[in-house]
């Protein structure tokens, strides 16, 4: 079996790519969409299909510095921790408020409880 033609391979790669970088400009809007892994999937995705939007993605102002420190170090901000560990405590909260099962609540607590060790363990850039 040979592997598909580049072009077709790199269309597919840069639309994943704009499609979430897409999702992720909305997450900065909407709290419930992850604004920084949606960038980060886009970089990924665009160094398998489009060199050029992937080096203006790592030199953009606001998200360049980020990517580069992840790709690099896997490092993450102090800041970018403080926001991601207090919109996950506001999300549980929301559920005990809603009054959702206690199923659903562990659940969600401990997939945030891995998210949040996993966040944790990062480096500081």
């Amino acid at each position: 079996m040979t592997s598909p033609p580049e072009a077709p391979r790199n269309i597919l790669w840069t639309t994943a790519g704009l499609l979430s970088l897409g999702i992720g400009i909305l997450g900065i809007f909407l709290p419930l969409l992850p604004t920084t892994p949606l960038v980060l999937l886009a970089a990924f995705c665009f160094a398998k299909g489009s060199p050029r939007l992937h080096a203006w993605l790592l030199n953009h102002p606001r998200f360049g510095q980020s990517i580069r420190d992840w790709q690099d170090r896997g490092s993450v901000p102090p800041r970018a921790k403080r926001l991601a560990l207090a919109a996950m405590a506001a999300t549980l909260a929301l559920s005990f408020a809603l009054g959702l099962s206690w199923l659903l609540i562990v659940i969600q607590a401990s997939c945030l409880g891995c998210v949040a060790i996993f966040l944790l363990t990062r480096p500081n850039t």
